[in-house]
């Protein structure tokens, strides 16, 4: 079978869209905690700034991450972060492969994300509750929804010989 042009796939339009973002998002947001950049007050630096706009009334996890939450946020700037960049060239080249690779990262994304940052965040330890729970989901939400929609969208293999 062959593969539909792009301009057929609108579905595969918003996931280019969508994890080009997730690929700055991953850069500017998930690198600095993992990195150990202090972000717990106003800053001059534009993304520690952005991280501290974010975190200070929302999310306390993100903002003093114990050690196993920088493991989590390293695992998205190395490890989701090119796998971004990867699935963004095949979606637009229609590289029918990347299929499992996306069922690996939409599971492992929703699960780590959906289950444990939200469970934390919701219904951990009082600490790392949010404040802000509409701000925090309206950042974080995406973050499973959208895997899960790729995860639906990769269902079936080459995808990119139907439109979804």
């Amino acid at each position: 079978m062959q593969n539909l042009p792009i301009s057929q796939r609108k579905i595969d339009v918003f996931f280019i869209v969508i994890f080009s973002l997730f690929t700055v998002t991953s850069l500017i947001s998930d690198l600095l905690p993992t990195i150990g950049v202090d972000f717990s007050h106003p800053s001059s630096n534009f993304f520690a700034n952005s991280n501290w706009w974010y975190a200070h009334d929302t999310d306390p996890l993100f903002m003093h991450p114990p050690t196993w939450m920088r493991i989590v946020t390293g695992l998205s700037a190395f490890a989701y972060m090119p796998f971004y960049i990867v699935l963004v060239v095949s979606i637009v080249r229609g590289w029918n492969w990347i299929q499992l690779p996306s069922v690996i990262y939409a599971t492992s994304i929703s699960v780590l994300t959906g289950v444990v940052v939200f469970g934390v965040e919701f219904f951990g330890e009082p600490q790392f509750h949010t404040q802000n729970p509409l701000k925090f989901l309206a950042f974080n939400l995406p973050y499973v929804l959208v895997p899960i929609l790729l995860l639906v969208r990769m269902r079936k293999p080459l995808p990119f010989t139907r439109r979804f």
